[in-house]
């Protein structure tokens, strides 16, 4: 059973930093591309980041860009987002998906976590 589960959302202050990690199982995610997605209340569903199976290639949304950095593990299994100088603009469900392909541009990665909850209060 493939299953991607993330970890580290929780309640911060403006200006705090967090960081979320995701690990997947049940399948080898060495060779597949993993994002990092995001969901406020009342809005789209957004890329926040994705980085390439080899970590050689990684992409980060404007909203977020100097703040928000993604990283991989070597095995590959593990993604996690560093965010920094928190905003409450940044509270939303974030969620981790995963594909073989889907990169920049789409959002129908095949497989997705259950979602981390992170809230920025002022």
């Amino acid at each position: 059973q493939v299953q991607l589960v993330e970890s580290g959302g929780r309640l911060v202050q403006v200006g705090d930093s967090l960081r979320l990690s995701c690990t997947g199982s049940g399948h080898t995610f060495t060779l597949w591309n993993m994002g990092w997605f995001r969901q406020a209340p009342g809005k789209k569903r957004e890329l926040v980041a994705v980085i390439s199976w080899s970590g050689g290639s990684s992409f980060v949304a404007d909203s977020v860009k100097g703040r928000f950095t993604i990283s991989r593990d070597t095995a590959g299994n593990i993604v996690e987002l560093q965010m920094n100088n928190l905003q409450p603009a940044d509270t939303a469900i974030y969620y981790c998906a995963a594909d073989p392909s889907r990169f920049v541009g789409a959002d129908d990665y095949r497989y997705w976590g259950q979602g981390t909850q992170v809230t920025v209060s002022s």
